[in-house]
């Protein structure tokens, strides 16, 4: 056996810094991914989200409710971004996820509050998120007892020293319990079918590359459409069964509540897997090999699963992620399918969040066949 040489040693290094030059693609992920992470979790990522979009509904206008108002503000937990009109009205806010809490002052509350009633502030929150509900709920606790200290004063001292001058009663809208499993089983639906429908298409032509296959294909008379179409449709057919397995735990495993409409839950799917299969496609025109595609895949799934809300709150990114994260599909697919699953949604709550999700599949198919006919020239 031949004696370690530093020259040959030194040889074998050189070469591999050389083939990483050449695989330019595989060195920017092994590189990329990660800054990503040390950006995302570093910067992004907060589990006590505040600045909570709130609504008011104010029947009582008083000084004690203006002080009210402005503990919840000074609180940070409570951003006040609009007044309800009716019951009505908040409730549909709460519903379509345009606010996260709705503050109903009662008619007779100064009145009961001064006679020594402890009137009832009623809380609705948006829980269908426990964690990002949590520590606002827990402010609220506290708000009774600290809320009012500048107008408890001269003959109203005497509430000071008794029980709470008010109580704060809230009601836990969609997830009363807080039940952990009701937010991530209907998330995980969107998350698998992001990693699972990527990298399924992505690997279709990288595989046929490899293999020798595609000069075959380029040789027929199929156009860069119906390649597309062709590539994608036996994985809409599997992305179904997925959610047909998850949907199945969810009611029989993890009893989910399912108040909304099933054919709407499955014509969004419709939309959203048609999206990331776009992406995979499109991921496959620009890989080498199969070991690139996967890179490409890990590199857009991450994003997805830290800024789309799944395993964070959402609110409580930065303003800078929480736009990276509108961007993403994930986000509105999150949306949608926990709206339709814990709020009974209909088609007019859950557009805001399609068409979004349809805005992207445009461009990623777009990308897609223009990427595929460079590939035929």
């Amino acid at each position: 056996m031949n004696a370690f040489s530093f020259t040959r040693f030194v040889a074998v290094v050189v070469k591999e810094f050389i083939q990483m030059r050449r695989d330019r693609l595989t060195f920017g992920m092994l590189v990329g991914i990660p800054i990503m992470q040390l950006l995302l979790f570093g910067f992004a990522i907060n589990a006590d989200p505040k600045q909570l979009p709130t609504a008011l509904r104010v029947a009582d206008e008083s000084v004690f409710s203006r002080s009210l108002v402005s503990a919840l503000q000074n609180s940070d937990y409570f951003r006040i971004e609009t007044r309800a009109a009716s019951e009505a009205e908040a409730s549909d806010m709460l519903q379509r996820g345009e606010v996260q809490f709705v503050v109903n002052v009662p008619q007779d509350f100064s009145r009961k509050l001064q006679r020594g009633e402890r009137p009832v502030l009623l809380v609705e929150a948006d829980a269908s998120d426990p964690v990002a509900t949590g520590n606002a709920i827990a402010v609220l606790s506290n708000l009774n007892l600290t809320g009012l200290d500048h107008d408890l004063a001269g003959p109203l001292a005497r509430l000071k020293g008794q029980a709470p001058p008010f109580e704060v009663r809230v009601h836990r809208l969609y997830n009363p319990e807080g039940i952990t499993q009701y937010n991530i089983v209907p998330g995980l639906m969107g998350v698998i079918l992001t990693m699972t429908m990527v990298m399924g298409t992505g690997l279709a032509m990288t595989r046929e590359r490899e293999r020798g296959t595609l000069e075959n294909l380029l040789a027929t008379p199929v156009t860069p459409l119906e390649v597309t179409l062709g590539k994608i449709v036996p994985n809409i057919l599997v992305g179904y069964i997925q959610v047909g397995l998850i949907l199945l735990a969810a009611l029989f495993v993890f009893e989910v509540p399912m108040l909304g409409s099933l054919p709407l839950l499955l014509a969004s799917v419709l939309a959203f897997v048609f999206a990331n299969l776009a992406v995979g496609f499109t991921f496959s025109t620009l890989a080498k090999n199969q070991m690139q595609a996967m890179q490409m895949t890990m590199f857009f799934f991450l994003p997805n699963m830290l800024l789309s809300g799944f395993m964070f709150p959402f609110r409580g990114m930065p303003g800078w992620a929480q736009a990276i994260g509108e961007v993403l599909p994930l986000t509105h697919f999150l949306r949608i399918v926990r709206g339709v699953l814990l709020k009974g949604n209909g088609l007019a709550d859950i557009l805001p969040e399609l068409w979004p999700i349809l805005a992207f599949l445009l461009a990623a198919l777009a990308l897609a066949l223009l990427r595929y006919r460079r590939t035929l020239d």
